[in-house]
């Protein structure tokens, strides 16, 4: 039984660009005409590309609205990795969220796709279901910080958890403030607000 040869760099780097200039697409037909409102054919079209091709990238429209954050979950667990071993789990979160800031979209376009995650109902229970999976990604770089104990795993969860819930709520104030805040400082307020001793 033959094997199937393993993609090489280039054309997975290749598929990936692909992949992210259709999403950019998207999501700005989705910000003009509205999500509801963009069908997968405009999408298509505008992208130069047939709604085949578009299907062998993307399982649907959702899909193709919320794939940005399947690539920032896997950006920020790849900072949180290379964080010192010593650092404590929330410092070291802190640190690997920088590189939300660092990717290449401009701050209206950022709005623009915040503000189209959260108006729209299935874009919003998309957006929960890949924030599940970022704590899936967080929580076993989180652990090996926490003190050994026999609940460290549930312990990384629920640090893991709330410190998406936090980023989410950042994310909603900043869409409420126009993008007119820096992010980070608005994901620190959130933060002290939970961590403050009683």
């Amino acid at each position: 039984m033959t094997q199937k040869p393993a993609p090489s760099p280039i054309r997975e780097q290749t598929r990936s660009v692909v992949r992210s200039l259709l999403a950019r697409t998207a999501i700005e037909l989705f910000g003009a005409k509205g999500f509801d409102n963009t069908t997968l054919d405009e999408v298509a079209a505008a992208a130069g590309v047939s709604r085949r091709t578009l299907f062998n990238y993307f399982r649907n429209k959702e899909d193709l609205a919320l794939s940005g954050l399947d690539e920032q979950g896997e950006l920020i667990a790849a900072r949180l990795a290379e964080r010192p071993a010593d650092e404590d789990a929330w410092t070291a979160l802190r640190a690997a969220f920088q590189v939300l800031e660092e990717i290449d979209i401009t701050a209206e376009g950022r709005l623009e796709f915040i503000t189209l995650l959260f108006g729209n109902d299935s874009l919003r229970a998309g957006h929960t279901e890949k924030q599940a999976r970022w704590q899936d990604l967080f929580a076993p770089l989180i652990e090996p910080r926490l003190p050994a104990s026999d609940r460290r795993t549930l312990q990384a969860r629920a640090i893991a958890a709330a410190a998406i819930v936090c980023m989410q709520a950042a994310n909603e104030e900043w869409v409420r403030l126009g993008g007119q805040a820096d992010m980070l400082d608005l994901y620190d307020t959130a933060v002290h607000a939970i961590r403050r001793p009683t």
